[in-house]
C-alpha cells in the first residue's frame, strides 16, 4: 500500500512551488495529500483540504477573515484549524510524512501542525529562518527544518535546488525501512545534569540490568520539556525524574525554564515516578555578565565560560518545594519522592561551593508539609551523588513497576 505525504501551505502565494515538489514526491511512487491554509488570493491549483474546512476547524469563517483586516486572527485561526486537520489525518492513518514551506508566518502556522504529530513520524520544514534558532517552531518535535536561502517566492537557480532536497529528503524518510529493534523494551525517562551525572548514570544502569530501556535527557528546558513531552505521548513506563533543577529556573527567572508544570507530565499521565529536589540549588544564567542586578550580591558559581549558577535562597526552595508536592499529589498512580539530606547536587555537598543546608531544608520541609497523606516521603542521609542514594531511587522505582 502506498503511503501518503501530506503538503500543508498558502496556495495563493505559494501555488507553484508546492506544484514543483507535489511532482517531485509522486515521482517517488508516493501518494500526496494538499492542504491549502491560504486566505486572500485565489489557489493556484485544487487542494484535497481547501481553506474554508481548514479555517472551521479552527472556528473561523473564511469570509471574514479573507477580507485582510484581520490577519492575527487569520493567522491564528488558520494555526489552529491546521493542526487540528493535521493531527486528524495522522489519526486515521492518512499521513506518513508532512513536509511545508513558508517565511516566518507559514513556518509559525505549519510547524505548530507538526508539533501535533509524535516524534518518529517525518516533519521537514522548508523555511526563511531554517537557519537560525528555530526552536521557537520546533518545539520538542524533531522537525527538520531546510534554510530555504532565498525567499520561498518563485522557482529560480538556487530555490530549484531547495525544494528538490526537500521533497527527496521527505520522500525518502517515508519510505526508509525502520529496523526494528530485537528487543523493544519498555522505557524509563530519567533527567540528568552535570552535577547528577553519577547518580543518573548509576540509576540509569540498575533499571537496564531489570530490563528496561532508559531515555536520559539533560535538563536544560528543552530537556525537560522534550521528556515530558514524551511522557504525554503515551511513549513512557515510568519517570526517574532524579533532576528537577528546571523549577530553580522557572522561579528564579534562569534560561532552563521547561515552564510552570514541569514535573506534572507523569502524574497526568499515570506512570509511575519517582521526584528528586535534584540541582534545586541552582538557577542558570549565560556568562557572568548576563546576570540580573538583583542577584549580583548573591551567591555565584561560573560553572564554565557559558554559564554561570545562582545559588537558590529559602525563599526560592520554599516555592520549589510546593511545586514538587503538587506534582506529587496530583499522581494517578505510584509516586515516591526521595530527598538527599546531605545535599541535592555535587556543589551542594559539605564543604561545596553551594553548600547551605538552611536553603535545602526549607525545600525539604516544604515539600513534606504539602505532601497527601500515603504519598512516600523517603529521606536518605546521603548526598544525591552517593550509590546508595541512587541505588534506592532504582529500588523504589522498581517496586513501583512491579506493581
Amino acid at each position: 500500500m502506498s503511503k501518503t505525504v501530506v503538503l500543508v501551505g498558502s496556495l495563493d502565494t505559494k501555488g507553484k512551488e508546492y506544484a514543483f515538489i507535489k511532482e517531485l514526491i509522486e515521482k517517488q511512487n508516493l501518494e500526496t495529500l494538499m492542504v491549502d491554509f491560504g486566505v486572500q488570493g485565489k489557489p493556484a491549483f485544487k487542494p484535497d483540504i481547501d481553506r474554508k474546512k481548514v479555517a472551521k476547524a479552527g472556528g473561523g469563517d473564511l469570509s471574514y477573515l479573507a477580507s485582510g483586516d484581520h490577519k492575527d486572527e487569520a493567522m491564528k485561526a488558520m494555526a489552529t484549524g491546521l493542526a487540528v486537520i493535521v493531527r486528524k489525518l495522522y489519526d486515521k492513518g492518512k499521513l506518513d510524512g508532512i513536509i511545508g514551506m513558508g517565511g516566518t508566518g507559514g513556518t509559525s502556522i505549519i510547524t505548530a501542525a507538526m508539533r501535533t504529530l509524535p516524534v518518529g513520524v517525518p516533519k521537514v520544514m522548508v523555511s526563511t529562518v531554517g537557519g537560525g534558532d528555530v526552536s521557537a517552531y520546533a518545539g520538542t518535535k524533531d522537525i527538520t527544518f531546510i534554510p530555504s536561502i532565498v525567499d520561498v517566492a518563485g522557482i529560480n537557480r538556487i530555490s530549484r535546488a531547495i525544494y528538490a532536497n526537500a521533497a527527496g529528503a521527505i520522500a525518502g524518510m517515508v519510505k526508509v525501512k525502520r529496523p526494528k529493534a530485537v528487543e523493544e523494551k519498555q522505557l524509563v525517562v530519567a533527567s540528568m545534569f552535570g552535577n547528577t551525572t553519577k547518580s543518573v548514570d548509576h540509576a540509569r544502569e540498575i533499571l537496564e540490568k531489570n530490563g528496561y530501556e532508559v531515555l536520559v535527557f539533560h535538563a536544560t528546558g528543552t530537556g525537560g520539556r522534550t521528556m515530558e513531552s514524551l511522557v504525554t505521548d503515551g511513549y513512557i513506563t515510568a519517570s526517574m525524574d532524579i533532576t528537577t533543577t528546571e523549577l530553580a529556573d522557572e522561579v528564579c527567572g534562569g534560561v532552563f525554564s521547561a515552564g510552570p508544570e514541569r514535573c506534572l507530565s507523569a502524574s497526568r499521565a499515570g506512570i509511575p515516578a519517582v521526584l528528586v529536589p535534584g540541582c534545586v540549588d541552582m538557577a542558570n544564567f549565560w556568562g557572568i555578565e548576563t546576570i540580573p542586578e538583583k542577584y549580583k550580591g548573591r551567591n555565584l558559581y561560573k560553572w564554565n565560560p557559558n554559564v554561570t549558577l545562582l545559588r537558590t535562597n529559602v525563599e526560592e526552595n520554599i516555592l520549589m518545594g510546593k511545586m514538587l508536592a503538587t506534582a506529587a499529589n496530583a499522581a494517578s498512580a505510584p509516586v515516591a519522592v526521595i530527598i538527599p539530606l546531605k545535599g541535592v547536587s555535587m556543589l551542594d555537598s559539605e564543604g561545596g561551593a553551594f553548600w547551605d543546608p538552611l536553603a535545602d531544608r526549607a525545600c525539604f520541609n516544604t515539600i513534606k508539609e504539602n505532601l497527601k497523606p500515603g504519598i512516600p516521603y523517603i529521606e536518605m542521609n546521603n548526598n544525591i551523588n552517593d550509590p546508595e542514594f541512587s541505588e534506592k531511587v532504582a529500588a523504589v522505582l522498581l517496586q513501583m513497576l512491579k506493581k
